[in-house]
């Protein structure tokens, strides 16, 4: 057995591994420490300390694409350094059989020391760790070799990868996004309602007409043979300021009347004008179409309601722009709205949910998952997975959870009532409400 002689270069190598350690355990820190710091609350720290450190750290947050990069490709260059001598001296001291313990050794001393270790206490000690790493960080990233090599990668990327977000510097999903606006809201940076509002803002952009529109079994229709006293009672009646008016059947929507319209004929005494001679155009859209698109084309089109068709034509429902609004800001309800409650806590614990209850609405509501990918409503989840029109007292078990259906008319589930399961929690909940305008 050859003797393992140490060398000068060897305590070399020692110490450099030591101090690439160490080094990887600041970036370690800085790099989530930076990273859960909002631009608001590192300004609000500038503003309050004043020290040089506290200023360095709301330009860095408020410019997070100049300091990600330079630190992942620095920490990167460190970490390959580390491996690489950790590598050869093993090779050095011990042979073939000290690289394969070394690799292993290395790979439990860099994740507990250089990865475990700091990005724990950074996250524990969020506001600590930037503070302690912002100056050495603004410093290392706005040297200018490591900004040329940052530039670089990055342009190798966009040619390997090519897309715009590549182009213009690292990215925040909306899971991110809604994490960040989840910590301000937390660290009472933000306000609970800015918080909701920022949310819908960011959801606003995925939702479809389909989501938020009147279902055509619930729609208020006014027949083509009506006259225009018929059709102004039907609008009296429930409120409504426009009216579909049907042709031969409910999938033939042939116009709109406006109550203004149907007012005026009424009080010239044109009472008895069929209701089609006073039809307005009306736009007629697919039920997947963005909302947030939607809502541009009527504030640019002057239009407040639109039918939405499904992909064979037929009458899926309608939406208003009031519709597309609520999404934003919640339920806007006025003195002739008539707010019916979606979800009822009942007296022993369980709930009572109105059947046209969004899927989303609820799992936020009672903290449950329910999926909802192929269903946009609780009782389509119900009808989807029973696969059947249920008879009133049949139920579904889902995580824990019981729907049972409590009231079916004809073939729509209009009721459900949620038994709460073992091991979920029965405590209070923000009852939704919903009007019918």
């Amino acid at each position: 057995m050859t003797a393992v002689v140490w060398t000068a270069i060897d305590t070399f190598m020692l110490l450099a591994i030591v101090l690439l350690l160490v080094v990887l355990m600041f970036f370690a820190v800085a790099e989530t420490a930076l990273n859960r710091i909002s631009r608001v609350k590192a300004q609000a720290i500038a503003d309050s300390s004043g020290k040089r450190s506290a200023r360095a750290l709301s330009r860095l947050v408020s410019h997070p694409e100049r300091f990600i990069n330079p630190i992942l490709v620095t920490i990167t260059f460190l970490q390959t350094g580390q491996a690489f001598l950790t590598s050869l001296l093993a090779d050095r001291l011990f042979g073939g059989t000290g690289v394969i313990i070394g690799f292993f050794l290395n790979v439990i001393f860099f994740f507990v020391l250089a990865e475990a270790m700091p990005k724990t206490w950074a996250v524990l000690s969020a506001e600590r760790a930037a503070l302690a790493t912002a100056r050495i960080t603004e410093w290392v990233v706005s040297f200018p070799p490591l900004r040329a090599i940052s530039r670089g990668l990055i342009g190798l990327t966009n040619i390997l990868l090519p897309g715009k977000g590549l182009k213009e510097g690292p990215f925040v999903s909306e899971l991110e996004l809604l994490g960040i606006v989840e910590a301000a809201a937390q660290d009472e940076v933000i306000e609970h309602e800015e918080r909701q509002l920022i949310e819908s803002i960011i959801e606003f952009g995925d939702t479809v007409a389909r989501e938020v529109m009147v279902p055509q079994p619930d729609m208020v229709v006014v027949t083509d043979t009506s006259t225009v006293s018929q059709a102004l009672d039907l609008a009296i009646a429930h409120g409504f300021s426009r009216l579909p008016v049907s042709g031969t059947n409910d999938d033939d929507i042939v116009g709109l009347a406006y109550t203004k319209d149907l007012i005026r004929a009424e009080r010239d005494g044109r009472g008895d004008q069929p209701v089609l001679e006073l039809a307005r155009p009306v736009r007629f859209i697919p039920e997947n179409k963005p909302v947030a698109r939607l809502m541009r084309e009527m504030q640019a089109g002057k239009f407040h309601l639109a039918i939405v068709v499904d992909e064979y034509g037929g009458i899926a429902g309608l939406i208003t722009l009031e519709d597309c609004l609520e999404e934003l800001v919640g339920e806007i309800v006025d003195e002739y709205d008539t707010e019916e409650a979606t979800v009822e806590r009942l007296p022993n614990g369980d709930y009572l949910v109105d059947g046209g209850t969004s899927i989303d609405d609820l799992n936020d509501l009672l903290h449950v998952q329910i999926p909802n990918e192929d269903w946009d409503t609780v009782a389509g989840f119900l009808f989807g997975t029973l696969e059947h029109v249920p008879e009133p007292g049949e139920a579904v078990e889902f995580d824990g959870w019981r729907f049972v259906a409590d009231e079916v008319e004809g073939r729509r589930i209009r009721r459900i009532r949620i038994v709460v399961g073992q091991g979920h929690e029965s405590g209070s909940v923000d009852v939704a409400s919903r009007s019918d305008d």
